[in-house]
């Protein structure tokens, strides 16, 4: 997602909020939300840091034309982050929306989040096959979620699980792509899929330094990917229902993706932290 720089200047204010129409964040806050990007800084003590509205657009710059973009413009009007603010999402939407339009987009609210959209009538969005990569952060997670639950409310109960196992997809898909850049196509084997990142994520039961109650949670993990990718062949909307899916049904198999996606996601980024993850040799 490319965007101008006249486009770049007007978001870094719905950034930093200088435009008075997204909360205000310090020096420190656009630090640490700029490392939730990619970022490795630190705010000095002691001075020395850029003009608040320079550090933002420095930042923007570097993320122009990575997938991370649209992420970041997600969270920017995420609803969550003006719960405590007289400040108003639709307002900021819109703002926005004056300049992406020269860049071919738009953001546009879709329940309680927004999305983006290319004025072509082309969603600029992860949808199923995965096959590029975005981004991958909790705020997409939960955007994925959110789309199951939708579904649950609206009683398509085989369209929530088909929902569950295309999250379990975007989010193994993530992972091996970025701890493996050499990694194949998806070929659309899930389990296959999520051995491999088992391996990648040092997750694998067979190993021997892992007790022996982790290791059952781990081979747990294992049934709960077979599980989806049973519950879709035979109860989702993406092949012919062998048995009809229904409430209790579909609460399942969108709580078991949530628990696993939440799981490697929080387990990528604490070894990631810890220098644990290394990619193949």
């Amino acid at each position: 997602m490319k965007l101008a720089i006249k486009t770049i200047k007007g978001l870094a204010k719905l950034v930093t909020g200088d435009a008075n129409l997204t909360p205000y964040k310090s020096g420190p806050a656009l630090v640490e939300f700029f490392n939730s990007y990619g970022g490795n800084d630190v705010y000095p003590r002691g001075g020395g840091f850029p003009s608040r509205w320079q550090y933002a657009e420095t930042k923007l710059l570097e993320l122009n034309g990575n997938t991370a973009m649209r992420s970041l413009i997600r969270q920017v009007l995420d609803p969550r982050e003006y719960i405590d603010s007289d400040r108003d999402p639709n307002s900021a939407a819109e703002y926005l929306n004056k300049y992406l339009k020269f860049d071919g987009f738009e953001v546009i609210r879709e329940g309680d989040c927004f999305k983006i959209r290319s004025l072509t009538g082309q969603d600029v969005a992860l949808e199923v096959p995965y096959s590029e990569p975005t981004e991958l952060t909790h705020f997409l997670i939960d955007e994925h979620i959110q789309k199951c639950q939708k579904k649950i409310d609206e009683e398509d109960y085989s369209g929530a699980i088909t929902n569950a196992r295309a999250l379990s997809e975007s989010v193994l898909i993530n992972i091996e792509s970025e701890l493996n850049p050499d990694a194949g196509e998806y070929n659309g084997d899930l389990v296959q899929l999520f051995r491999r990142v088992q391996k990648l994520l040092n997750l694998d039961p067979s190993r021997k330094d892992i007790s022996e109650s982790l290791k059952q949670v781990l081979s747990g993990l294992n049934s709960i990917v077979n599980g989806l990718a049973a519950m879709r062949n035979k109860m989702s909307d993406s092949h012919a229902a062998v048995y009809r899916a229904d409430r209790h049904h579909a609460k399942l198999a969108v709580n078991a993706a949530k628990t696993l996606c939440d799981f490697l996601f929080e387990t990528k980024t604490y070894q990631q932290k810890r220098g644990g993850l290394k990619p193949p040799a």
